[in-house]
């Protein structure tokens, strides 16, 4: 499938109830079609004027536990999974309305958000889409973490994970991020946690609303999970759905090879602001538009 070149938001607004991972709070969520430009922003229903924060890099406030934007005082939590979703999907403008801080962990994967968008259709706008593209790879390495961007003609995500676990030790995937195949082989990955550290959260009242119907959790040998895992690499790539839902917190889609290693939410917000920090390294352009790039990407691009 070609890359979207147009803006792209919803035919129709779709509805979620759920509970928030960690305040365990339940919440009502609403996604709702935007104009031309609008790009991704949550509005907060439950608080006086309806305060609303973009979705965007210098939004971020926390990325300890999850991605956390907030403004003026006003946070919403938890954004990468829906975030994933709307980028896996190339939908570039959506009003996001909800009635609490954090946005609903549903089953601890995207695929909810993921099934209901695709049922309610995708409506094409009549505007091109701007992109981000390299005309150097930009790189960020820090204590065995690694995040590089490569010049790419798509969007390309190589996600490396490692961690001393006998069920998971090292572990790679690596996708073109387009909507089928996100729909396919991303959306469904659940979030993952170690039954030590989610009974340390707990005891801290945190993961309130953290449980086996919305995590993958694991002991020292086995998948507590009566069913077992959804795909044989699911825990990478669930990382590498949080790194869709991270990366499109460059307010704009990015045509880049994406290659991280040991990454998480704070490393991957670290990447973004050293990707803003190296602005010769890249260029905003629509795909008719001339490329400032090596022999070859400008017509492979050029349509």
């Amino acid at each position: 499938m070609a890359i979207p070149t147009y803006q792209r938001t919803l035919n129709k607004a779709v509805g979620f109830t759920g509970i928030g991972l960690h305040s365990g709070k339940k919440v009502h969520l609403t996604l709702k079609p935007a104009p031309i430009n609008y790009g991704i922003k949550f509005v907060r229903k439950d608080l006086p004027d309806d305060p609303t924060i973009p979705a965007r890099f210098n939004c971020v406030v926390d990325t300890s536990l999850a991605t956390v934007i907030g403004s003026d005082g006003v946070i919403v939590s938890t954004i990468e999974h829906l975030m994933a979703c709307l980028a896996g999907l190339s939908i570039d403008n959506v009003v996001v309305e909800l009635d609490s801080y954090e946005v609903p962990v549903m089953d601890g994967s995207a695929g909810p958000f993921t099934r209901m968008i695709m049922e309610a259709g995708i409506e094409v706008q009549a505007a091109p889409r701007h992109f981000f593209v390299l005309k150097e790879p930009i790189e960020l390495k820090q204590d065995g973490k690694f995040v590089g961007a490569y010049p790419d003609t798509t969007f390309r995500i190589t996600c490396n994970i490692d961690f001393e676990h006998p069920l998971i030790r090292q572990q790679s995937c690596s996708i073109e991020v387009e909507d089928h195949i996100f729909e396919r082989e991303i959306s469904s990955a659940r979030t993952f946690g170690f039954l030590h550290e989610v009974e340390y959260m707990k005891r801290y009242g945190l993961a309130r609303g953290g449980s086996l119907d919305n995590a993958l959790v694991v002991d020292d040998h086995s998948i507590l999970n009566k069913d077992g895992l959804r795909y044989q690499d699911e825990f990478v790539r669930h990382k590498l759905l949080d790194c869709i839902g991270d990366f499109s917190l460059l307010g704009m889609p990015i045509l880049a090879h994406i290659v991280t290693v040991k990454s998480g939410h704070a490393f991957n917000h670290a990447f973004l602001e050293n990707f803003f920090n190296h602005k010769a390294s890249w260029q905003t352009l629509t795909l008719s538009e001339p490329v400032e790039h090596p022999a070859g990407l400008a017509k492979s691009l050029a349509i």
